[in-house]
């Protein structure tokens, strides 16, 4: 098919970023969950009587209809689907999180339906009030998953089940390490990566721990990119 004529309806998608163009258009940045994240260019989203205005809203479930060929594809139809409570206080912020892990680590025009069913599964429950530590490590480990980074939690590199009693080092790319005395590396207990596993986070050890295992591994698969949502967590509250 000719990918200028290629025209795509009916896509399952949420918004994830928009930015003026032109002084009567925006670019839109969307995570679909058949085509990956796409770049649409919304004709006329800016003027005070587009139709496009009330219907581009992020962390709310869309359907678009898209055309063209190119890195930017020109959008054709929106729709917003409901169903979602909207996202208020520290839920906003943390959905804002998650759009910028996409943005940043998400290629373009690669489908991962999986993930886009974890990205909607968090926003629902985040929408609902639910433990923000449980969502916000559960859709971490979807992200990397899909990415080809899965973790290696519940046994070490030597294909040992992991000690709860222990503690380890958590090597990137290979695993986790039993800590040997003296070793300067950050070192986790082996309970925590066995309740990371399972999504467990009522122990506090556990919560703690596994935000900063999961923010040293997204750190260096960001490779240098800063997060703006952590830099206002930083400032309003820790995530």
């Amino acid at each position: 098919m000719n990918a200028v004529r290629q025209r795509i309806d009916g896509a399952l998608a949420y918004l994830l970023h928009a930015y003026p163009f032109s002084e009567s258009s925006l670019i839109v940045e969307a995570f679909t969950r058949d085509h990956g994240r796409m770049s649409l260019l919304a004709r006329g989203a800016r003027r005070p009587r587009s139709s496009l205005r009330g219907t581009l809203l992020a962390f709310q479930p869309l359907e678009l209809g898209w055309f063209g060929g190119g890195e930017v594809k020109t959008l054709a139809k929106a729709e917003w689907l409901g169903g979602t409570p909207l996202l208020h206080g520290n839920g906003l912020l943390l959905g804002y999180y998650l759009n910028e892990l996409l943005l940043k680590l998400l290629p373009r025009e690669d489908a991962h339906a999986v993930l886009f069913d974890a990205y909607a599964a968090a926003l629902q429950a985040l929408a609902g009030g639910a433990s923000d530590a449980a969502e916000l490590r559960r859709f971490e480990k979807s992200l990397l998953k899909e990415l080809g980074y899965a973790l290696s939690l519940e046994h070490d590199v030597a294909g040992r089940v992991v000690d709860a009693a222990r503690r380890y080092h958590y090597r990137i790319e290979q695993g986790a390490v039993p800590v040997e005395e003296g070793s300067g590396e950050t070192a986790f207990a082996g309970k925590t990566l066995l309740d990371l596993a399972r999504d467990d986070y009522a122990d506090p050890r556990t919560a703690t721990e596994s935000k900063l295992l999961m923010r040293h591994l997204l750190t260096h698969y960001l490779n240098g990119q800063p997060l703006q949502t952590r830099r206002v967590f930083i400032e309003l509250q820790d995530v």
